[in-house]
């Protein structure tokens, strides 16, 4: 699938634990990314929400869904780790985070097998890794992981599932620290430590509860809408839900 120019906003996101708070007026969001060295885009969209529920509010990370209610019972996360030949992708069940896969695939080869990873385990969310410098600037490679994750957004979109930017500085050292900690061989951990980094990628969000992470937004809003509506839900997992159908 082809993305469309100005078709993706990046929001990034502050979110809130109060209760949300309706207000029928219409409001723009509006903001701007550099997809490529001096290339500015800037996206405007008019959304028909609520003036004072933000989109952390209309669609809540599971990092805040998580602090927000004790019996909170998913959706599941998967983390992803983007590099030039090898993807890392992780995965979290609950209150469990765990390396899954590493993925020597690229275009939409990669784009495809996260989205078959991401309806066999049943997530509803992709927690994208952005690099990053050590003081918080970004750097060449976030410019083609942005341009990557745009692309992303719409396909994981028309399944309702939710594509987020989570910065990632750091983590491939705390993911060798890590691999290194639990006693892992060099030859085991060969092969292994993008899977570990996605992984990385994944506790720093919880442990952040999804604070300044940005939510990749396309501009469509016919895919505005499958986001807020979400994905089904499972109804072995919520049996409360067959009553709707």
């Amino acid at each position: 699938m082809q993305v469309p120019p100005m078709a993706i906003q990046f929001i990034a996101l502050k979110p809130l634990l109060s209760p949300i708070k309706q207000n029928p007026l219409p409001i723009k969001y509006k903001n701007s990314t550099s997809l490529r060295s001096g290339t500015q885009l800037s996206v405007t969209a008019a959304v028909s929400v609520p003036v004072s529920v933000p989109w952390e509010e209309q669609i809540p990370p599971n990092a805040v869904l998580r602090k927000r209610t004790p019996s909170w019972r998913g959706g599941f996360s998967l983390g992803v780790d983007l590099g030039l030949s090898r993807t890392g992708v992780a995965i979290s069940k609950g209150f469990t985070v765990r390396p899954l896969t590493v993925l020597e695939l690229r275009g939409q080869k990669l784009e495809l097998r996260l989205l078959d990873l991401a309806e066999k385990e049943e997530v509803d969310e992709f927690i994208i890794g952005l690099p990053k410098n050590s003081d918080g600037k970004e750097t060449e490679q976030s410019n083609k992981v942005r341009s990557v994750a745009g692309r992303f957004a719409v396909r994981a979109a028309e399944r309702g599932w939710r594509v987020y930017l989570q910065d990632e500085h750091g983590t491939s050292s705390e993911a060798l620290d890590h691999m290194i900690a639990k006693g892992l061989s060099k030859s085991a951990r060969e092969g292994r430590l993008d899977a570990y980094a996605a992984m990385k990628v994944l506790e720093r969000y919880f442990e952040h509860s999804g604070k300044e992470i940005e939510l990749v937004v396309p501009k469509q809003v016919e895919l505005q809408n499958k986001l807020r509506k979400g994905p089904p839900k499972d109804i072995d997992f919520f049996p409360e839900e067959s009553q709707d159908l």
